[in-house]
């Protein structure tokens, strides 16, 4: 008999209704029990994020460095502006719908009952590197390697610390987050206000869907304003990409269609051919609008700073660093944990409840990064079209 596997969106959504359920009846020596897992999991977590962001984003830094010339830089400019961009719309939306949508509710409440469920024992597990320090560590080292391509033996240490990482991500961090959520939505409920703070985000869910399709229309109206195309006939054609990444929930997996359904937009097989797997690990809009939508909804209702100044400091390292996203699920709301720790002041509670609302939008958010790649695709043809064959690619699309 064929063993059913579920993916790790289905298994935090069972472990958010199943908490929700739970917490009214279970006695609060089972609940200790899950708070003291909770607490243990919160300081591995805390431990990880540092030593995540060494791994994920000083390899990014240094592949992409590695390749030169104006095709790359306008390429992956387009793809951070563009991505700061949705960031910014989505807190400036925000800033201005959100107070309605959650008034009445606070989740400091919330937090603040779920934290007198004493855990049974704590453990505190100290990180090695603050986070600020990481990602300038981060920074540094992957610079030094873009640029000094002798440093073959540190690049192999680099590449090879990367998937320690990624491992442990795969190994221990995922399979352990349903259970860890599952005791942060026990606790919530044992106060009897989770449910509250539930409809809040079903309603910033709706607004984060209504900013996916906003995105998308500007990215294709400006590409098509430039090209003299037209933008819902270029936006039609790229369908096809969307429901793959729909689908799949990864960026990777809908490189061959997206691919095929640029060139079908006119986009030149050589700019094809390089600019969609490169914004494919660079081009983060939609996901960029996801976590600073969830994130702002979080400040909002935790009383924490949610200044203009602050967020946009914010959504600027948000651009930058989501460019190490793994290829795991859920890859790009795990490399900015730290941000969300260190600027936004967020704690493993919080950050635990943005990784689940960003998981539960996971493939929308994939699917609106894939579909704007054509766009971007679209742009840098009109400027420095290529008339040569794309790579290898191409012909593995068709």
């Amino acid at each position: 008999m064929k063993k059913i596997r579920l993916g790790l969106l289905p298994r935090i959504v069972i472990a958010i209704v199943l908490g929700l359920l739970v917490g009214q009846f279970l006695p609060m020596a089972a609940v200790r029990l899950f708070a003291t897992f909770n607490s243990v999991f919160s300081q591995f977590l805390g431990f990880l994020v540092p030593l995540i962001i060494v791994g994920l984003v000083t390899p990014a830094i240094a592949e992409v460095g590695v390749h030169a010339g104006k095709l790359l830089v306008v390429t992956i400019l387009l793809s951070y502006v563009d991505t700061t961009l949705a960031g910014l719309l989505a807190y400036g939306t925000g800033d201005i719908l959100f107070p309605a949508l959650i008034e009445g509710v606070s989740s400091q409440t919330v937090f603040n009952e779920a934290a007198h469920v004493e855990p049974y024992f704590n453990i505190r597990i100290p990180a090695m590197l603050d986070v600020m320090s990481a990602l300038f560590f981060s920074f540094v080292t992957g610079l030094c390697l873009a640029y000094m391509p002798a440093l073959t033996t540190l690049r192999a240490v680099v590449a090879e610390y990367r998937e320690v990482i990624v491992k442990t991500i795969q190994k221990a961090l995922i399979p352990l987050l349903p259970l860890y959520i599952f005791g942060i939505f026990l606790t919530m409920a044992v106060t009897g206000q989770a449910y509250g703070l539930v409809i809040v985000f079903a309603k910033i869910i709706v607004v984060i869907f209504i900013l996916h399709l906003v995105i998308l229309l500007y990215e294709f109206f400006i590409a098509g304003a430039l090209t003299g195309r037209n933008p819902f006939r270029l936006l039609l054609n790229m369908l096809p990409a969307y429901a793959t990444a729909l689908g799949t929930s990864s960026s990777a997996a809908a490189i061959p269609v997206t691919l095929r359904q640029t060139i079908k937009n006119g986009v030149s097989e050589g700019v094809a051919g390089f600019a969609v797997p490169l914004c494919a690990t660079v081009h983060m809009s939609g996901s960029a609008m996801k976590i600073t939508a969830c994130a702002l909804t979080i400040c909002m209702l935790e009383g924490l700073p949610h200044d203009p100044a602050t967020f946009l400091q914010f959504i600027c390292m948000l651009g930058i660093v989501m460019v190490a996203s793994p290829g795991v699920p859920g890859g790009s709301i795990m490399a900015c944990l730290g941000l969300l720790a260190s600027i936004l002041t967020f704690s493993a509670q919080q950050q635990a409840l943005m990784i689940a609302l960003y998981i539960s939008m996971d493939s929308f958010g994939t699917a609106c990064n894939v579909t704007g790649d054509g766009a971007i695709a679209l742009i840098v043809d009109r400027f420095y079209r290529l008339d040569t064959p794309a790579s290898a690619n191409v012909s593995s699309s068709e």
